[in-house]
């Protein structure tokens, strides 16, 4: 009996990307319903008191930084395919690749110095 098993490193990568794709997103929506539930139980009005005080613990604020790294990681999971899918030109392609990887990077340096208050 003989098996046949896939040499093609593009399919192992193109399996991690779907696989941190799906990770990324359960992440995400598990934070979301996290927050949603803190604002549906919390009292009083919605305003930035209640935001202040939903981030103002250390592990919400751990945790919301390691959300938005799961975010970026998504994001370059899912610009990563639309490049390699629809933009023939390698130069192109590695230079929408570094800016997005631009971006990211500092979309998140950003999100993390208004989370901490640097």
């Amino acid at each position: 009996m003989t098996t046949t098993t896939n040499k093609n490193p593009a399919s192992k990568t193109a399996l991690r990307h779907w696989k941190g794709q799906r990770i990324t997103a359960t992440l995400i929506v598990i934070f979301t319903l996290l927050i949603l539930a803190q604002l549906v139980f919390a009292k009083g009005p919605l305003g930035y008191e209640l935001w202040a005080g939903i981030f103002s613990p250390t592990w919400m604020r751990l945790l919301t930084v390691i959300v938005v790294l799961g975010i970026a990681w998504h994001a370059w999971l899912g610009m990563c395919e639309i490049f390699m899918d629809y933009i023939k030109s390698a130069g192109l392609k590695t230079g929408l690749q570094f800016f997005t990887a631009l971006w990211l990077l500092v979309s998140v340096a950003w999100f993390v110095s208004v989370l901490w208050k640097f």
